[in-house]
């Protein structure tokens, strides 16, 4: 690759672990081990990716299933529950998992998170999100499903609310004072007392402060909502974009936004999802991508378009351009990507559901370990990224060439890290550790 100018810090890597892999088909080939309650398979990938020093492992989640589903989510261990299992295996990695600020209470995210960042020595990070699909609304005694709009409106309260009942505690709040008799320092916990809009949640949390302050927060929002919040809010966030331009206009504009809200736009990291299919050639690469393919079943395929275009597409032709369609209440962002992808390279139905097929919309590289790297570091030097979450197509070997091929090569250009910086998340990610609302608020009174 042609000289750049050195960024001041590492790639930051995230594992963004499906059981049975990222591609549709990945299950089904013959290297391939499977199963989101695998927990054996779980755990020796959690080991891979710590030694290989990714920044942290993260778990998807949703709240709906069925026979049609992907097949990474079908069934699989809740979230918390296996990330608790995995932090008794694990020392330094971080470790990730999705939460719903619509189908969940602040106070049980809260006190999960923080119970899990206890667990792990401050590792914890939380992805908070909206909850796209209306099916999700049948499985909870909620009514109707918000709309857009109102889901991320829900969303801010909910942060606002959790991030308060993790200050509930003071840091050293408890002093196990046997001559005084005092088990916590006097002042040392307050209460919440929040009434909004649409939480009431009077605290205190009963879980101490976290090792972190506050576990890491993650969201995957692209919309124009979705990336106001995450400028506010996010310590991270999770996207999707196909080409450099798109990836930097992205990542440099919700950095102006957070700059904006006053914040520092490199505590801000933007990862966008890569799914790397790796050979030792790159024809052997192309033509493990083309077996992965082929072992799609379409009527899978057409209905996972469907759900990342938020409409029905299986009575339309195949062969045929995509049919303008209204905009979806569901994935907004997600949608708008696939249609501009479809318009600009002039796809067919047939050929954008193989690709969606492949990495739901995220990009996929494919090519001998240099070019998968060079492909990483184009990206990373132009500031279209912060790093990247890796989706492989399957596990465990296309993810271990990754770790064993690919990331020497990162390390050799000054890229990739060669240790952890410290036990927490926050320190390995160089984000600051935030302070006590409720003390700084003390303190300028």
């Amino acid at each position: 690759m042609s000289k750049q100018p050195m960024r001041p810090v590492p790639m930051r890597l995230g594992l963004f672990l499906q059981g049975a892999g990222h591609h549709v088909a990945g299950w089904r080939h013959p290297e391939a081990e499977s199963g989101g309650e695998n927990l054996p398979l779980l755990r020796r990938i959690a080991a891979t990716a710590e030694a290989g020093k990714f920044d942290l492992l993260f778990l998807a989640d949703g709240l709906t299933t069925g026979a049609d589903a992907h097949p990474s989510t079908i069934a699989r261990i809740e979230p918390l529950v296996l990330l608790s299992a995995l932090a008794m295996v694990t020392r330094q990695i971080g470790l990730a998992a999705t939460a719903s600020t619509t189908y969940s209470e602040p106070f049980h995210v809260a006190r999960v998170f923080a119970s899990l960042d206890h667990v792990s020595g401050g590792r914890a990070a939380w992805n908070a999100v909206t909850t796209s699909y209306a099916r999700s609304a049948a499985n909870f005694s909620r009514g109707e499903h918000p709309a857009h709009d109102e889901r991320y409106a829900i969303a801010e309260e909910f942060l606002q609310v959790v991030r308060g009942l993790w200050d509930s505690f003071d840091d050293g709040a408890i002093i196990q004072d046997k001559a005084s008799g005092h088990f916590i320092r006097p002042g040392a916990l307050r209460t919440l007392d929040h009434a909004g809009r649409y939480f009431s949640v009077k605290g205190p949390l009963n879980v101490s402060r976290p090792p972190q302050g506050h576990p890491v927060v993650i969201q995957a929002g692209s919309s124009a909502p979705g990336q106001r919040l995450a400028a506010r809010t996010a310590d991270m966030v999770f996207t999707a974009q196909q080409t450099l331009e798109e990836g930097r206009a992205f990542t440099q504009g919700l950095k102006q936004q957070a700059r904006a809200f006053g914040r520092d736009p490199d505590h801000l990291l933007v990862l966008p999802g890569v799914c790397p299919v790796i050979g030792g050639t790159e024809a052997e690469a192309r033509a493990l991508y083309a077996e992965l393919q082929g072992g799609i079943d379409p009527a899978a395929a057409i209905r996972l378009l469907s759900d990342r275009l938020g409409h029905d597409i299986s009575g339309f032709d195949l062969d045929g351009p995509l049919p303008d369609l209204p905009e979806s209440d569901q994935l907004q962002s997600r949608a708008r990507l696939l249609t501009d992808l479809a318009r600009t390279q002039n796809l067919t139905l047939r050929e954008l559901y193989y690709l969606v097929a492949g990495a739901r919309g995220h990009r996929i590289v494919w090519g001998r370990p240099e070019q998968i790297a060079d492909a990483l570091e184009s990206w990373f030097r132009a500031g279209a990224a912060d790093g990247f979450n890796i989706m492989p197509p399957f596990f465990p070997t296309q993810f271990e060439r990754f770790v064993e091929d690919v990331l020497p090569i990162l390390r050799r250009r000054g890229l990739a890290r060669t240790d952890y910086d410290g036990p927490t998340l926050r320190e390995n990610l160089g984000l600051p550790r935030p302070a006590n609302a409720f003390s700084r608020q003390a303190a300028a009174e």
